[in-house]
């Protein structure tokens, strides 16, 4: 079973988006929250659940698409670590990734 971490840019890009989404629905902010770690959860057993993110062609980079979010992790050995939760519209910026704490 994988080790989940999470990035400090990973809370970082939750806490945002749950803050933006309370301001015109405090409830939904939670449930997007919880849907996340509902579905990073599964990476403990599965961590190669999601596909490789196109943009940086590693299969050790991977993504997890909840609704119009980008869940994007890298699996480091036996751990999990979360890098990013990106709004798809967007463009990808490469450092997020390989700079995350």
């Amino acid at each position: 079973m994988a080790r989940i971490s999470w990035t400090s840019q990973a809370l970082d890009d939750i806490e945002s988006i749950c803050e933006f989404i309370a301001r015109d629905a405090p409830r939904y902010g939670q449930v997007f929250a919880s849907r996340v770690f509902d579905a990073v959860e599964k990476l403990q057993t599965f961590p190669l659940l999601g596909r490789a993110v196109p943009e940086t062609a590693q299969e050790d980079i991977r993504e997890i698409i909840l609704g119009n979010y980008r869940i994007i992790y890298r699996i480091i050995g036996e751990e999990v670590q979360i890098l990013t939760v990106h709004h798809s519209a967007r463009l990808l910026d490469e450092s997020r990734l390989f700079n995350s704490s």
